[in-house]
């Protein structure tokens, strides 16, 4: 039982992670293929814009931290998957920013 546990906390987040980076990149190649990677008009609006999908990632990863800091549970297991879910949160902002701007 003991091994079983320790095999499944370390491949868990592997697999989670693993999967939500397949389907990040997969979407962003998936538009970059049809054209439809959108173009901001204002310098500041492009540069936040690029920059949602690696704020995401530096936000999951904190609050992993301190999720880590108050409950007991690993900090490799928490940055790994908060980092994670930033990235797939980053994604999602991404994709409503872009699209809120093509329909104005």
């Amino acid at each position: 039982m003991g091994l079983v546990t320790v095999i499944m906390s370390a491949t868990l987040p592997l697999i989670v992670v693993g999967a939500i980076g397949v389907f990040v990149i997969n979407r962003l190649e998936y538009i970059h293929k049809q054209g439809n990677l959108d173009k901001k008009k204002s310098r500041l609006a492009q540069d936040l814009l690029d920059s949602l999908i690696p704020l995401g990632l530096l936000f999951g990863c904190a609050i992993g931290i301190t999720f880590s800091i108050f409950f007991s549970t690993s900090l490799l297991f928490t940055i790994s998957v908060g980092s994670g879910i930033g990235f797939l949160f980053g994604y999602i902002a991404y994709e409503i920013y872009s699209k809120k701007a093509t329909s104005n």
